[in-house]
């Protein structure tokens, strides 16, 4: 089962969630996006969602710390164990806390608004489900790795190790194998929301405006103050040509005087 389950599975994970980007831009590119539900209530979006996207950006930038860089490392540079874990706990718990905070307003959002809950897909609930799910077991992880028994604080040396490894494709199973039930558990669900992350719509995340840095410059030309009524000036352009629709250009008509020759 070991083997299966960190031997194996990562590898499938990572299959799915390639060949599910590559087949949704291919086949679904305008299902691609978020399918934004400001239009129809903004004020709890304007507090959950950046809440939630702020805080997930500061966890993941402490999952890279955490699982690519070495212990050995950060002893190398003076930053010790109880510094670290000290970092980590304020950080993390910060961060996971206002990442929680924000998906619990997203989702009350959805559920309490009418156009936005028709909305929701059995797909989207799913999606909450997975990442909520995510979240609760990442602030776990993180007050065990910090208050736990000593024998739990070995992330470092047991899902690190076993994470690196992946990438050299000699996974490190007995690492993995001496982790904590909870760090088990959270890599479990976290490889199953990446396996899910193509076909939902946490897809835009991979969604970058390359295209902007190379599109065509827009032309902006400022108009010219506009005469006040009645004021005679006319902007510049084509001289009147004296039609009879333009009531301006029109002559006065012809009088006969007493010669009988007409006059303006």
């Amino acid at each position: 089962m070991s083997v299966l389950l960190w031997g194996v599975l990562p590898y499938v994970m990572v299959a799915i969630l390639i060949g599910g980007l590559i087949w949704r831009y291919r086949y679904d590119q305008f299902g691609w996006t978020t399918r934004s539900s400001q239009l129809y209530e903004s004020r709890l979006l304007r507090i959950g969602s950046p809440l939630f996207h702020f805080g997930i950006l500061v966890v993941i930038i402490g999952h890279v710390i955490g699982l690519v860089i070495p212990k050995s490392w950060t002893d190398a540079v003076g930053v010790s164990e109880d510094l670290y874990h000290v970092t980590a706990l304020g950080l993390g718990t910060v961060a996971g806390i206002a990442t929680l905070v924000g998906v619990v307003i997203l989702i009350y959002r959805r559920r309490t608004t009418g156009p936005v809950f028709m909305a929701t897909t059995r797909n989207d609930k799913t999606m909450y489900v997975v990442l909520v799910a995510a979240i609760v077991a990442g602030l776990a992880t993180t007050v065990i790795s910090v208050f736990g028994p000593h024998e739990e604080v070995t992330y470092r040396e047991t899902v690190s190790p076993w994470f690196r490894s992946l990438f050299v494709f000699q996974p490190d199973i007995a690492a993995m194998s001496e982790a904590s039930l909870a760090f088990q558990l959270h890599t479990l669900i976290g490889m199953l929301l990446f396996a899910i992350w193509p076909f939902t719509r946490l897809v835009h995340a991979f969604t970058a405006p390359i295209h902007y840095l190379f599109r065509p410059y827009i032309v902006y030309r400022s108009r010219d103050a506009r005469p006040a009524p009645g004021s005679g000036i006319r902007r510049r352009g084509w001289a009147p040509v004296g039609t009879p629709d333009r009531a301006g250009d029109r002559r006065p008509a012809r009088t006969p005087d007493r010669t009988g020759r007409g006059t303006r």
